[in-house]
């Protein structure tokens, strides 16, 4: 399973990098042929944008994955064992609902979206709101694994942090 979540890894950050790089090209190609050529790309704004989309999205689920995202644990650390425990399920269990909801607007928006086409390149819509399905997606099985770990993991064992429940996810 280890193997399968670092391939998935790795093709997510290679779908950054390469979002990140089509974004530099394209905007830099823009600024070059409007100060040169007084003219632009409209479609590089555009996909510019849907990649700028594609990259945050995509990081966020690393970002999730590794337990790198910002978080203030100041009250959490000063509760007892069990109340910090309950509170951690809490907090999981409501990021779960989050991205129920993500998953659930992303879905609707993506079907709603899916014949309307973009101004500038003419692709599907459903491109734009489809990342919003793979987010949640991703992130749903992070935090349900996430959810098991905490709940299997003895209160007084239980540590707060980037050292909390990461480790069962390899």
């Amino acid at each position: 399973m280890s193997k399968l979540i670092r391939a998935y890894d790795t093709l997510l950050k290679i779908i950054i990098v390469a979002c990140l790089v089509a974004m530099v090209v394209m905007v830099f190609a823009n600024v070059v042929m409007r100060y040169a050529f007084n003219t632009g790309l409209p479609v590089s704004e555009e996909l510019a944008r849907w990649c700028f989309v594609w990259l945050t999205f995509l990081g966020a689920i690393l970002v999730l994955r590794e337990r790198s995202h910002l978080g203030v644990d100041l009250v959490v650390r000063v509760l007892a064992p069990r109340a910090r425990k309950l509170c951690l399920i809490v907090a999981c269990l409501l990021m779960i609902y989050a991205t129920w909801l993500i998953l659930m607007g992303s879905i609707e928006q993506t079907r709603l979206n899916y014949e309307a086409t973009a101004p500038a390149s003419g692709l599907s819509q459903a491109w734009f709101f489809g990342v919003g399905i793979v987010f949640a997606v991703s992130t749903g099985c992070i935090l349900l694994h996430q959810l098991h770990v905490l709940v299997r993991t003895p209160a007084g064992q239980l540590s707060v942090g980037t050292e909390n429940t990461s480790q069962g996810a390899d």
